[in-house]
């Protein structure tokens, strides 16, 4: 697959806010969408993606503070396998996934697709790279937080970028990942802003706020 998604912004209509559940039926793996009961209509919406071996609801907690602080919209879907597609040959049945999941937002919330944004962490950040930057007229934002790398499709569009990268990252070590990937990225013509920070694989929760704020103030 190219990695391109299918999905077509269109109005949304639905709840505000008050919604913490499982996204639908995707065959075990649903992941979770979160609107905060900060939401006001049109609010911002960002496909928040896992890390390796993990879920939605589990990384949803990095963020959930900020979300709730920005009346942010978060659908956070889980990977098919222990980690995205792309990471193990190239884009397939994730994809997919993302697409139906923006389809859900969009019958069940009161969302502005003006501002959508992709984001993770970890394998869930390269991902957010890999398929912000092949739909970059789609996502006008990606947020990356302690990124590995990328892996894009045909390239499409330039959405503005937010990286973030712990300097005692064990995992995903900065200097290897993030201090390479962003001169790269900044070569190619797009915006990134990058954060580093004092701690290893996490998002430290001033990061978070950070991230959101820089997506929902389009600053």
């Amino acid at each position: 697959m190219s990695g391109r998604l299918s999905f077509e912004v269109r109005p949304s209509s639905g709840q505000v806010g008050g919604i913490d559940g499982p996204i639908g039926d995707f065959g075990g793996r649903d992941g979770v969408l979160y609107v905060p009961d900060t939401a006001e209509p049109s609010a911002p919406v960002i496909v928040f993606l896992h890390g390796a071996t993990g879920t939605g609801r589990r990384e949803l907690r990095a963020v959930v503070a900020a979300a709730d602080r920005f009346g942010a919209v978060v659908v956070a879907p889980d990977s098919r396998g222990m980690t995205w597609d792309v990471m193990s040959g190239g884009f397939g049945p994730d994809v997919a996934v993302i697409d139906q999941s923006l389809d859900v937002v969009a019958d069940r919330c009161d969302v502005d697709f003006g501002r959508l944004a992709v984001g993770g962490i970890s394998d869930g950040a390269s991902y957010a790279l890999s398929l912000g930057v092949t739909n970059g007229e789609l996502f006008g934002s990606v947020i990356a937080f302690s990124p590995g790398g990328i892996l894009p499709g045909e390239l499409a569009g330039l959405p503005r970028i937010y990286i973030s990268h712990g300097t005692a990252d064990t995992i995903l070590p900065i200097d290897t990942c993030s201090r390479r990937l962003v001169p790269l990225l900044r070569e190619a013509g797009y915006l990134v802003t990058y954060r580093e920070f004092d701690g290893g694989h996490t998002v430290p929760p001033p990061i978070a706020d950070d991230a959101f704020g820089w997506w929902v103030s389009g600053a």
